[in-house]
């Protein structure tokens, strides 16, 4: 009779406490839960905070860097990085401003077209050489806002949107929403069910999560890692052709500086830079988040241009530290 070696026991799991239950809420929610309490704050201590037309004002502008950061979540859940959107973003402007002599159709079909070409190759750099995707689109950046100095004769050419129906798209509301917000509203869902519902989007994840292990799983990472920079390249040239349509002109000295906004968004929206994790409500909260900080700002009398950006970037660091630290809590690091 021979004798049964016993198992061990499984280890004990115990019930999270209130700390780390808060943790888990504030990593995926944090956005959405300082978003409200500014939207509360603003309505108390601003009486035009809450008209319709300042609400509406900031779902628009808004509209622009959501639509940017929706490619660029796609991107840093895979693991990657696009600092070339802003250039990107203003060069679709000078484009989209340049096509509407010839329509609506060449308005919209230029910039998207040529802003997609930028993210393919780099897409195609990245995902083929292992290069480091922060040079790449680094030089992607330099590309882009070189090529527009150079369509705009160093910024001393001005294109004026000539097409009034491709103005229309930016100028218009519905029911007293921007047409630039509607359109936004219709990329996030089909967006969100490509990232969630598709095999697409698992393999995103899957590759941000572990490239090496994806391969040998058999993802496509090649093909998905092309993709997804292909997807930020066209999505920076919409919403640069959408603002271009809204300003009615393409302006050159914008998007200096956007790729950090935009990062900023995704980031305080609970995707984690390292890949593998997050999601595009999340990123949506934190570009409305940034809309509003900006909107409160600018309502505050005698404040300083300079100032603003002081007071902006101070209170997006607090945002960012206090999702850290509640993070941590929910591994146990703190």
């Amino acid at each position: 009779m021979t004798a049964q070696t016993a198992r061990p026991a499984p280890p004990a799991t115990t019930a999270p406490t209130s700390r780390e239950r808060a943790g888990r809420l504030f990593q995926r929610h944090g956005a959405l839960i300082v978003l409200c309490a500014l939207l509360a704050a603003g309505t108390f201590a601003f009486d035009s905070f809450t008209t319709p037309a300042n609400l509406g004002n900031i779902a628009t502008a808004s509209s622009f860097l959501a639509i940017i950061a929706i490619g660029m979540t796609f991107v840093i859940v895979s693991g990657g990085i696009d600092l070339s959107v802003g250039s990107l973003f203003a060069l679709g402007g000078v484009l989209a401003a340049y096509g509407s002599r010839h329509g609506t159709l060449a308005a919209l079909a230029l910039p998207v077209a040529v802003c997609g070409l930028f993210g393919l190759v780099q897409g195609v750099i990245i995902a083929r050489t292992r290069m480091a995707p922060f040079i790449v689109t680094l030089a992607g950046l330099l590309g882009a806002r070189g090529l527009m100095l150079s369509l705009t004769d160093e910024g001393a050419t001005t294109y004026l949107v000539e097409d009034e129906a491709f103005a229309a798209i930016g100028q218009g509301t519905l029911a007293g929403v921007g047409h630039p917000f509607l359109v936004m509203l219709v990329i996030l869902a089909a967006a969100a069910v490509l990232l969630q519902r598709t095999g697409f989007g698992q393999n995103v994840y899957a590759i941000g999560g572990n490239e090496d292990a994806a391969a040998l799983m058999g993802v496509p990472v090649t093909r998905i890692k092309i993709m997804v920079y292909l997807m930020s390249g066209l999505l920076a040239g919409l919403a640069g052709a959408l603002n271009a349509a809204r300003l009615s002109s393409g302006v050159t000295i914008l998007g200096i500086g956007l790729e950090l906004d935009v990062i900023a968004a995704v980031v305080i929206g609970g995707t984690l830079l390292t890949g593998g994790a997050g999601g595009l409500g999340g990123t949506i909260a934190g570009a409305l988040l940034l809309g509003v900080i900006q909107n409160l700002i600018n309502q505050i009398p005698g404040l300083s241009s300079s100032f603003q950006q002081v007071v902006s970037g101070v209170f997006l660091a607090a945002v960012v530290i206090t999702h850290r630290i509640l993070s941590g809590v929910r591994h146990g690091t703190t």
